[in-house]
This record gives C-alpha cells, structure tokens and sequence, in this order.
C-alpha cells in the first residue's frame, strides 16, 4: 500500500482546525465604513490632506497642454512596439559599434605607447638590434636609455599654455571656497 501524500496530510491535519472568533462586542454597534463622506458627516475629521505632491502630478498630466496618452488597437499597438523596439536594436547596434570602436582606438594607442616605451633614442628595439648585429652607442653606460621616446611622447608641456590656472580646476557641482584670484598675474 503506497503512503499518502503530504498535501493530503496536511489539507486534513487537526492542527489546520480554524474556529471563528466572533469580533468584539464594541465593533458590533459602529458602521463598517470609514469613508471620507462619513467622516465628513461627523464634523470631526475632514479626511486626510491631499499629498502636494499627487496633486502636481494630477495638474502635470492633466493639464491642457498635455498630448493625450496614446490608445491604440491591438494590431496598432503590436506594430508601434515592433517598430519601437527595432530602434532600440538599431540604437544598441549603434552605441556597440561605437564602444568597438573606441576599445579598438585604445588598443592601438596602448599598442604606440608599448612600441615607444621599448624603443631606444635611435628608434630601434633590443630584438632588432640582435637580429641587425648593430650596437647601441655607449653599450654599457646608457643601458637605461631605453623609453626616452615614450617620455618625451608623454610630457604635458605647454598644454595650459594661455590658460589662466584657475581654468585648470576640476570641474565640479560646488563652487570653490576661495571664488576668483583677483590678485593672479602672469
């Protein structure tokens, strides 16, 4: 004989027993309602006061000016989110082909940058040198010549040149404690 199911057990447990409270004697003599128009019956409360904020939205979205919200039929309906998403396929389409291409840009930069940073004075590489058989002027004096073509690349000079300083502040929501430098010269 197979045992029977959980749900079953439990649909039929004594502990699942309910038995009706009967409500307290004071509830049976006041009406059920606690409308606002009873309320405003009594005298006593006028009823909550409106959220200012419902009530700009309400004014916002009802206000003449504002277009009507869209109410198509289910065909039309279908066809505008048809379209609607196909744009936003086309958009992410658009952003990805961008972000591909910056990544691309990057790695390319990246790519300089290491070639630079390996070169020597003279534009040639450790492994090109062995493979030519060239010496690199002052063999063993100016072993650490190596990137002074990627430091040179990298040198900030003459970037602010015609800016006044106070231009070079990060741009940022606050205002600076100080303000302006009246006093500032070249």
């Amino acid at each position: 004989m197979q045992a029977p199911s959980m749900s079953l057990l439990r649909a039929f447990s004594p502990l699942r027993v309910f038995h009706a409270i009967p409500p307290p004697a004071h509830c049976l003599n006041q009406p059920f309602s606690t409308t606002l128009s009873l309320l405003a019956r009594k005298g006593k409360n006028k009823g909550p006061k409106p959220d200012q904020r419902i009530a700009l939205l309400r004014y916002a979205l009802q206000h003449p000016l504002t277009p009507r919200p869209l109410r198509f039929s289910r065909n039309r309906s279908l066809r505008h989110w048809t379209i609607h998403r196909a744009f936003q396929l086309h958009q992410a389409n658009v952003r990805l082909a961008q972000n591909l291409s910056l990544e691309k840009q990057y790695r390319s930069m990246a790519s300089a940058c290491e070639a630079l940073r390996l070169m020597d004075s003279d534009g040639m590489t450790e492994q090109e040198r062995e493979k030519l058989g060239v010496k690199s002027p002052g063999a063993g004096a100016e072993k650490g010549e190596g990137g002074k073509l990627y430091r040179v690349a990298m040198e900030k000079k003459g970037i602010w040149e015609g800016v006044p300083i106070e231009y070079a502040r990060a741009q940022v929501d606050t205002p600076p404690r100080n303000g302006w430098n009246h006093a500032w010269t070249r």
